[in-house]
């Protein structure tokens, strides 16, 4: 018969794709009904990685990073295939979808330990009356990826210029909020109702320094900021270099993401365990994030106000130009480019595998899509591969369930070119949830994303061009996201 493993190398050889493919599918036995939200599996660990298992008591701490390894295997890789079906068991409450990247499959595993505690408990919880304070250190957590060693899974985070998907790191931010969300709202005797944690709104990030796809990266993030019912995470993306000599220098990205909690019964806010700052900096976190939180009731209650003298010559002059574009454009500017003209669109079914652990679409996979699209928009329009600079504040409008009918639509907004050197790109990505049998239309999301190109590609006379309005309705669009941008800076 030969060596079984000498026939297990041929067929790899034979069928790489079919080798290479995520062990992500779970079956169900022949008799066995879905579960939710109440049955909680014995053993919880995850075939593609060994990673530490973790409570939540008052007395933890959590030291040890969560390493990420690939989920898939190399073809050279001498070690024994993995069977993804091996007494291997995650209830669909926990393991909710199939569509996980490396650092989401290790953090469901860090969540298990905290779902694990509910097993035993009563069969209708009483609500989260009871709750407790815990100190920034109890919910953080941190990732490493060990690109400079792991082939496979510096594979699965580069793009076609050997550059880091920042689409996929930003979907990996929000399920790391997440985690650290659950970790903090927990109940130390697993007697109350789980709560439903949901992604509320994404300060903005903005790149520090390019990330590399072959240096070893961390991401690592704790709760800095308790309200009644919301809770504001911040995560800090590292990355060293020869070059940096303090921690500062690592730092790469700061993310802000702001959680809402909801019981899980009623659909009502929640109130939620609160936080005791302890070390200095822990103080200063959560000063400026309760700054920020009243910064954005500010926002939220303010009038749109009505534009009309100096806003109005603002109008005007972006107009200006577009009404050439609409009457003449034999004598448009041939550096300039309607709106219009630079849109790109894509549609989705929201299928099962995209859920997180309420049955809702994993906001992660939502910034992924928006930033793929607005990266391509960019790419299409300056004619070179973009690079990322910054994502601006988002809101999570509407929730997306499985089923619905998601539509992205991206657009240039305008350009800032006053620094030849480094153009700016600003992106609008618009996400609608559509209902066809119920005729209705809504917006879920809008994402601004901010790209630059490579001074390379601007060489031989090449430049970006100028971006203009071509109606009133985008001439107002443009003026809110400059006014925006610029409360900002």
């Amino acid at each position: 018969m030969g060596n079984p493993s000498s026939r297990l190398h041929c067929l790899i050889k034979r069928c790489p794709n079919f080798y290479r493919k995520p062990n992500f599918l779970l079956g169900l036995a022949k008799d066995e009904k879905p579960i939710f939200n109440t049955a909680f599996c014995d053993q919880m660990v995850s075939p593609f990685s060994q990673t530490k298992q973790f409570s939540v008591g008052a007395n933890d701490t959590f030291i040890d990073p969560i390493p990420v390894v690939a989920t898939t295997r190399s073809p050279l890789d001498s070690s024994p295939t993995i069977d993804a079906g091996s007494s291997i068991r995650k209830p669909i409450s926990l393991w909710p979808g199939m569509y996980h990247s490396p650092v989401t499959n290790a953090l469901w595993e860090a969540r298990s330990s905290i779902f694990e505690r509910y097993s035993d408990a009563p069969v209708d919880p009483t609500p989260q009356n009871d709750l407790i304070t815990k100190t920034p250190s109890m919910s953080r957590t941190s990732v490493l990826y060990k690109f400079s060693s792991d082939y496979v899974l510096r594979e699965q985070y580069r793009n076609p210029w050997n550059e880091i998907r920042m689409g996929k790191l930003l979907e990996d931010l929000d399920a790391l909020a997440g985690t650290i969300s659950f970790k903090h709202c927990s109940s130390n005797d697993g007697t109350t109702r789980p709560l439903i944690l949901v992604t509320a709104s994404v300060d903005k990030m903005l790149l520090k320094k390019p990330i590399r796809v072959d240096t070893d990266l961390k991401i690592e993030g704790a709760v800095t900021w308790i309200g009644r019912s919301s809770m504001e995470i911040q995560l800090e993306v590292m990355q060293s270099s020869p070059e940096a000599s303090s921690t500062s220098e690592s730092l790469a990205l700061t993310a802000n993401f702001t959680f809402v909690a909801r019981d899980s019964k009623t659909g009502k806010s929640a109130p939620i365990n609160q936080i005791s700052p302890e070390t200095e900096t822990e103080k200063l976190l959560w000063e400026e994030a309760e700054e920020r939180n009243k910064m954005r009731k500010v926002k939220r209650g303010e009038r749109k106000k009505e534009i009309q003298g100096e806003e109005v010559n603002r109008l005007n002059e972006l107009l200006a130009e577009s009404r050439i574009f609409c009457d003449m454009p034999a004598l448009a500017d041939r550096d300039s480019i309607l709106i219009k003209d630079t849109c790109l669109q894509n549609s989705l079914i929201c299928q099962p595998q995209q859920r997180n652990i309420h049955g809702r679409i994993f906001g992660g996979f939502l910034m992924r899509r928006a930033f793929e699209l607005a990266y391509a928009t960019a790419y299409a329009f300056a004619g070179s591969a973009p690079c990322f600079v910054e994502v601006d504040h988002v809101d999570f409008l509407k929730p997306v369930d499985v089923g619905n009918f998601l539509r992205l639509k991206s657009c240039v907004l305008y350009t800032e070119l006053e620094n030849l050197s480094k153009p700016l790109i600003n992106v609008e990505v618009v996400a609608h949830v559509m209902r066809p049998e119920l005729r209705s239309s809504e917006v879920s999301n809008n994402f601004y994303f901010t790209f630059t190109v490579h001074q390379d590609s601007l060489k031989n006379g090449a430049r970006v061009r100028n971006v203009v309005p071509g109606t009133e309705e985008e001439a107002r669009r443009v003026i809110e996201r400059m006014d925006a941008e610029n409360s900002c800076s």
